[in-house]
């Protein structure tokens, strides 16, 4: 826990000298640790066979995740984000008995940043939590009525809260732990740049898996359906090609985050951010995805963002005409999902998409009969997933982003929501102007919390894989900026 302190008169030249030192030692080290483990694991497999090396390397990379993120925090974040959109759509016990990979990754390397800030406070060092009361107060409501209050209605009813219904209030409790752990380490614009980058790269790979999945390339198609096509209701490999679920297992997810990144990249660029052609790549490859995810919410979404980015930067609404071009060539790409979703509305004489009479149907018949005036006022159950009584589906999903609220909570989540809803929004609007990637991370959560509000309204998408971290992640970067500002 100590360290030699270079001597005063030390320059730049020095410092400079001393840091690539120790990145080459860092970098030696790592290198010799692999093959020391790589021939390890092969003498485990072949004396105790494959599962005891699996469990081998599975434990050392734990270790060097939880080390390395008492060491150095900020390692927690990149490495959540940057492998969030890839791992999250794997299911539990694919990889992992009962977690999924991500939620696996966070715990982890938040346990490591947190031991690490232990130890640090041991040592000496000023490490005190900051809060803010306008955000962090609803937010810590919103929390207690998504977790303890449903738990607690249950109770209030003669209910023994099941595993499942233990297992549901995880998310939201996974969400505010991502907040903490990104405003406590995003706390430069270096930090907030390298941020927006791990965020939006990845967020291309899923378009561009995506589009290639909905152009039915067969080695995506079958990698897909190796590892991200599992569990209750999962497609057969024709349904797998009409949508671009990709790595997040969901249209809808895919969508979400593709959407989120791309309103990111447009506000990255009215500031001058990204490189120009990083920025014309990003923005080719994400806008192909919104076509691709084959999702009506996301267009609602794409729509509803567009709109408000055309009424916040004027700019931007000027240089549309120059990107029209791009546009189309995304939809002339995205065109076999976003046709083959088109093609459903009208079939049977109503206006709709054919999905959402099926939706119509399962909350007539599944859900609503479970609403009186108690389980409205108090919630029905945290586990909002019912079992299918036919034989084409094992489970029934809602889809109902208000009726979510309301069969999770009650009336209290969904006013604590609202709550929160109106504080962030008021909170971020003096920040929306700042030129920075401050501003930028900004200006995209208001953006995207408007859109949450309009699509709340058809789906529930904050508690979807990738969409509740993404924009937590937006919020926490424009909380702990603006809390920074204020104390300076």
């Amino acid at each position: 826990m100590t360290q030699t302190l270079p001597p005063r008169d030390a320059g730049p030249i020095g410092r400079g000298a001393e840091a690539a030192a120790r990145e080459s030692r860092i970098s030696r080290l790592i290198i010799t640790s692999s093959v020391l483990l790589s021939a390890v694991a092969g003498a485990v497999a072949a004396l105790y066979g494959s599962t005891a090396a699996y469990g081998l390397v599975g434990a050392t990379l734990g270790v060097l995740l939880f080390t390395t993120a008492a060491l150095y925090p900020i390692f927690a974040t990149y490495s959540y984000l940057l492998t969030l959109p890839i791992i999250a759509g794997i299911d539990r016990d694919t990889l992992i008995p009962l977690v999924r990979p991500n939620e696996a990754l966070l715990a982890l390397v938040v346990a490591g940043a947190v031991f690490g800030a232990f130890l640090r406070y041991v040592r000496g060092d000023d490490i005190r939590p900051r809060f803010m009361p306008a955000v962090d107060v609803p937010l810590g409501v919103f929390l207690l009525m998504a977790t303890v209050w449903p738990l607690t209605s249950l109770t209030l009813r003669g209910h023994i809260p099941t595993g499942e219904e233990y297992a549901s209030i995880l998310p939201m409790a996974k969400l505010v732990g991502l907040y903490f752990l990104v405003r406590y380490t995003v706390t430069t614009d270096a930090r907030i740049l390298r941020t927006i980058r791990f965020i939006v790269w990845p967020g291309a790979l899923v378009a561009l898996i995506a589009v290639l999945q909905t152009l039915r390339f067969p080695p995506v198609a079958a990698l897909l359906d190796t590892f991200w096509n599992s569990g209750s209701n999962a497609a057969t490999p024709d349904e797998l090609g009409e949508r671009g679920s990709a790595t997040l297992g969901s249209p809808i997810a895919t969508g979400d985050v593709v959407i989120i990144c791309l309103i990111l990249v447009l506000c990255c660029g009215a500031r001058g951010l990204l490189g120009r052609r990083e920025r014309l790549i990003l923005a080719l490859t994400l806008g192909t995805g919104v076509f691709a995810a084959g999702q009506f919410s996301t267009w609602i979404a794409a729509l509803v963002g567009f709109a408000l980015i055309a009424w916040r930067f004027p700019d931007l609404r000027r240089q549309a005409k120059r990107f029209a071009p791009l546009a189309l060539v995304a939809l002339v790409i995205g065109a076999p999902a976003f046709l083959g979703r088109l093609e459903g509305i009208g079939e049977f004489g109503t206006p709709v998409p054919e999905s959402w009479l099926g939706r119509y149907d399962n909350l007539r018949f599944m859900y609503l009969p479970h609403f009186d005036w108690t389980t409205t006022l108090i919630g029905v159950s945290p586990n909002t997933v019912l079992e299918a009584a036919e034989r084409w589906r094992e489970v029934i999903y809602l889809e109902s982003g208000v009726l979510y609220f309301l069969w999770i909570g009650g009336v209290p989540l969904l006013a604590a929501f609202l709550w929160l809803s109106l504080r962030v929004l008021r909170t971020v609007r003096p920040a929306v102007r700042h030129p920075g990637a401050f501003g930028a991370c900004a200006s995209s959560l208001e953006i995207v919390w408007l859109f949450l509000l309009v699509l709340t309204l058809i789906d529930p998408h904050l508690q979807l894989r990738g969409t509740g971290d993404l924009i937590f992640t937006l919020l926490a970067i424009t909380v702990g900026g603006i809390d920074a500002r204020r104390r300076t």
